[in-house]
C-alpha cells in the first residue's frame, strides 16, 4: 500500500511535530484539532521551527515554502480524514478509544489508522474499529520533527502490509524504526518513565538539585536529553498518565513520584505551560 495523503489528529506538541516531519517529506496532509487556537499556535510553531532550520542552512527557502503549503489545517474531523491513506492520532490518551471509533466511521476503507500512544494497547484501540487489521501504533518521540526513532507496535490482528505501510511512511520522514511486541510501555517509555520518576524522587529526597541530577546523568551516563528536562519536554501531565498506566499494569516500581502529582495538580506541566521542574520563557528557554 502506497501512502500519499496523511492526516494528523491533534495539533498539540506531538501532533505538530509529526505534521512538520510529514509535510517536509512530501506528504499532502491535513492537521486537525477541535481548538482553533491550538491549530493556529501549531502552524506558527511549525513555521518558526522551519525558519530556524533555514537560518542554520539545514533547509532552504523553497523546501520551507513547499512544506508549509502541503499542510491543510482544519477543525473538522470529517474534512481531515476524508481522503487520507494514513491517519496518525495524537490526542490525549484518555480520548483514544472514542476518537478511533469515529475515525473508523469517517475514513476511507483503505486507510490505515495509527496511534502515537506511548503506553496504550493497540489491540484495545483497534477493537473500537471494524478494521483491526489496519490499526497500528506508531510511537514518535518529542520533538517529532527531529527525533529519529519510531516504535512500530502491531496489535493482535495487524496485517504485515499495515506494518510495511507504517514503516515506509516513517522511513520517508527520515526515521529509523524498531518493531516492538505489544506490552505496556513498549521499550522506550518503560525505561524513560522509570528513570525520570526516580530522578524526581531524588529531588524529593534532597539527593541533589534538579539541575545537578540532570547534569550528572547527561555528562556521567551520556543522556543527550537528561531525564528531568525530558519530562518537562514531554509534558508532566502526559508523564503522569503514562506512569499511572504503567503502575497499574506493571506494578509498584512505577508508582508516580509525589513531586509529579504536586506539579500537575498546580498546573505546572513543563515547557508547554512555562513551568514544571524548571521555568521557561516565552521562547521555551530555561530561565530557572
Amino acid at each position: 500500500m502506497e501512502v500519499e495523503r496523511v492526516a494528523v489528529i491533534g495539533a498539540g506538541t506531538m501532533g505538530r511535530g509529526i505534521a512538520h516531519a510529514a509535510a517536509l517529506s512530501g506528504f499532502r496532509m491535513t492537521l486537525q484539532d477541535v481548538d482553533c487556537g491550538v491549530l493556529e499556535r501549531a502552524l506558527k510553531g511549525i513555521k518558526k521551527e522551519m525558519q530556524k532550520a533555514v537560518e542554520r542552512d539545514r533547509l532552504d527557502e523553497g523546501e520551507m515554502r513547499g512544506g508549509l503549503e502541503r499542510i491543510s489545517p482544519t477543525e473538522s474531523l470529517e474534512e481531515a480524514v476524508k481522503e487520507a491513506d494514513l491517519v496518525i492520532e495524537a490526542v490525549p490518551e484518555e480520548m483514544e478509544l472514542e476518537i478511533f471509533s469515529r475515525l473508523d466511521e469517517l475514513c476511507p476503507e483503505r486507510a490505515v489508522l495509527a496511534t502515537n500512544t506511548s503506553t496504550m494497547s493497540p489491540t484495545e484501540i483497534a477493537a473500537a474499529t471494524s478494521r483491526p487489521e489496519r490499526c497500528i501504533a506508531m510511537h514518535f518521540f518529542n520533538p517529532a520533527h527531529k527525533m529519529k526513532l519510531v516504535e512500530l507496535v502491531r496489535g493482535l490482528e495487524t496485517l504485515d502490509e499495515t506494518v510495511d505501510a507504517a514503516r515506509d511512511v516513517a522511513e520517508r520522514m527520515g526515521k529509523e524504526t524498531v518493531e516492538v511486541e505489544e506490552f505496556p510501555g513498549f521499550v522506550t517509555s518503560r525505561i524513560n518513565c522509570l528513570v525520570g520518576n526516580e530522578a524526581m524522587n531524588m529531588v524529593v529526597e534532597g539527593v541533589a538539585s534538579a539541575p545537578d541530577i540532570d547534569k550528572a546523568l547527561r555528562l556521567g551516563l551520556g543522556h543527550p536529553v537528561s531525564p528531568l528536562e525530558l519530562a518537562d519536554l514531554v509534558g508532566l501531565d502526559a508523564r503522569l498518565r503514562n506512569l499511572e498506566h504503567l503502575h497499574q499494569t506493571l506494578g509498584e516500581k512505577y508508582r508516580p513520584s509525589p513531586l509529579l502529582y504536586k506539579l500537575v495538580a498546580a498546573g505546572h506541566y513543563g515547557k508547554k505551560s512555562g513551568r514544571g521542574i524548571y521555568e521557561y520563557d516565552e521562547d521555551g528557554n530555561t530561565v530557572r
